[in-house]
């Protein structure tokens, strides 16, 4: 009879033993798992906190089309870029000629070695464009994020050739751009056309 109660009392703490041993492997996994979720929210939160810090610096240090230029803001019927001074140029939608000029840049002075030139455009929400067959070169503090009403401008990442002539308000979402000119005639003149050209570009005589 002692005997038996023996046995019964070890298999009692044994079993006890074994639930508390139980009981802690749970603690201690909640607990690992807890430490994983804290872990992997600083880890998120450093995340976003660099990605913040990366916005903010590109935001920082990113230039705009308005950057060193010289405006005009009186007339919205005219472009808002004001070029006194430039190699003047002329470009042939069809029957309608609109004149340019073009600025004195890396690009520009590439862009005139060109010409004559005839460039395929076609009309979109804020602007004529089409492809050129080469890139231009560029000085990096000529590369602009957005526009202004009137620009002329080239692309570094794919070799546009682009006349913009509205939205720069919301414009400084598009970037990779160069500004080599302006039109020199009211905005509408381009904007009232529609459909696609063979845009003929050469040198005002």
């Amino acid at each position: 009879m002692k005997r038996l109660l023996s046995l019964l009392l070890i298999y009692a703490i044994a079993a006890s033993l074994a639930v508390c041993g139980n009981s802690t492997d749970a603690s201690q996994s909640e607990s690992q798992a807890d430490g994983s979720e804290v872990q992997l929210e600083e880890s998120g939160a450093t995340v976003t906190e660099g990605t913040e810090s990366e916005d903010t610096q590109m935001e920082e240090t990113k230039s705009v089309a308005s950057d060193g230029a010289q405006m005009q803001t009186d007339d919205p019927s005219m472009p808002t870029r004001v070029l006194e001074e430039g190699t003047r140029i002329n470009m042939y939608f069809g029957d309608t000629v609109i004149p340019g000029i073009l600025n004195d840049s890396t690009t520009t002075q590439a862009f005139i070695e060109m010409l004559p030139l005839t460039v395929h455009v076609s009309r979109y929400s804020h602007d004529f464009c089409g492809s050129m067959d080469d890139f231009l070169p560029f000085d990096e503090e000529d590369e602009r994020y957005g526009w202004l009403n009137g620009d002329i401008a080239v692309g570094t990442d794919v070799p546009w050739f682009t006349i913009l002539f509205a939205d720069e308000d919301i414009s400084e979402q598009y970037g990779n751009l160069v500004n080599i000119g302006v039109i020199d005639c009211e905005l509408s003149v381009i904007s009232e056309l529609s459909g696609s050209y063979d845009v003929l570009i050469e040198l005002a005589e």
